[in-house]
């Protein structure tokens, strides 16, 4: 059973008004997949205004409105650009931002940003270890606080709850794991599935490594390896699969989004949680709730 209270994962929020304290967000990658959905659901609730939307340099349609922009009308932001980005920050003093860019771009903007005392919320992916160093870093010198997550969906995080427990009572298993997204992803695999690999490793007790996909005459399967398959076509949102393959049976663990808003909903929950954080680095177990034993 998993110590997890329903209530909390409700996704309409409930507006308080009054003495409610209006969360100032910055949006970077404004008019990509996630940042303009994001826009989108935020400019819905009064618990939050949108303050900044930046985009790369030198784009094309800096200065116009935003909500124009992604078809929701003026709603008096315009569109700016990551030159110039100290600038905006210091002008419209956002509390939050939330990055769904580029792994470069987003180690400068989180060391601009958090220079500024200004709280981050990540789900960019495909960074190396020494990206991944500079954010933590750059997070913990300036004492803010983040939440950095490869997937912020609600049911994927149940859905990396869940392997801890099957990666601990099935560690004689071969484990295999397949992801498939739209043809215009950059990276492979996806952040979500080297997270599952991770969570798998360090539940398993036994040695393991990642290997990725097959080609060749190769041998027997190494019972160490957790071969990562990544397939690209259509307009897939995401879906990954963890299979575990015993002698005479195998079970299979699916989890597959059909909207960005699944994922969007997870980051309003995100910048709400961080908005109360003073210091430190957080994933979406902790936005959740979900950092109890099972």
């Amino acid at each position: 059973m998993f110590g997890l209270n329903i209530k909390n994962f409700k996704i309409n929020i409930v507006l308080k008004t009054g003495d409610l304290m209006v969360i100032k967000v910055a949006i970077t990658g404004a008019l990509g997949r996630m940042g303009s959905g994001i826009i989108k659901t935020l400019n819905n609730y009064q618990e939050f205004k949108i303050v900044s939307a930046i985009e790369a340099p030198n784009h094309e349609k800096k200065g116009k409105d935003i909500g124009q922009l992604i078809g929701i009308g003026n709603i008096g932001v315009n569109l700016e650009t990551s030159d110039n980005l100290e600038e905006i920050l210091d002008r419209t003093k956002p509390d939050v931002l939330v990055d769904f860019t580029a792994p470069k771009p987003c180690v400068n903007t989180v060391k601009i940003a958090s220079s500024k005392g200004i709280k981050l919320v990540i789900g960019t992916t495909g960074f190396t270890p020494e990206q991944k160093r500079e954010i933590n870093e750059a997070i913990k010198k300036h004492n803010v606080s983040g939440v950095i997550s490869q997937n912020y969906a609600i049911g994927v995080n149940i859905f990396f709850k869940t392997l801890e427990f099957l990666a601990k009572k099935l560690r004689d298993y071969d484990i295999e794991i397949l992801e498939m997204h739209h043809r215009f992803k950059k990276d492979a695999p996806s952040g979500t599935a080297l997270r599952a690999a991770e969570i798998i490793m360090d539940n398993l007790n036994r040695d393991s490594y990642i290997n990725y996909g097959r080609e060749g005459l190769i041998g027997e399967r190494k019972k160490e390896e957790i071969c990562i398959h990544a397939i690209r076509g259509g307009d897939v949102v995401g879906d990954h699969t963890v299979i575990f393959a015993g002698d005479g049976e195998r079970l299979e663990l699916t989890h597959k989004a059909s909207s960005r808003q699944a994922f969007i909903n997870g980051v309003v929950l995100a910048i709400k949680f961080i908005s109360e954080r003073k210091t430190g680095i957080y994933n979406t177990f902790d936005v959740l709730g979900l950092n109890e034993n099972i």
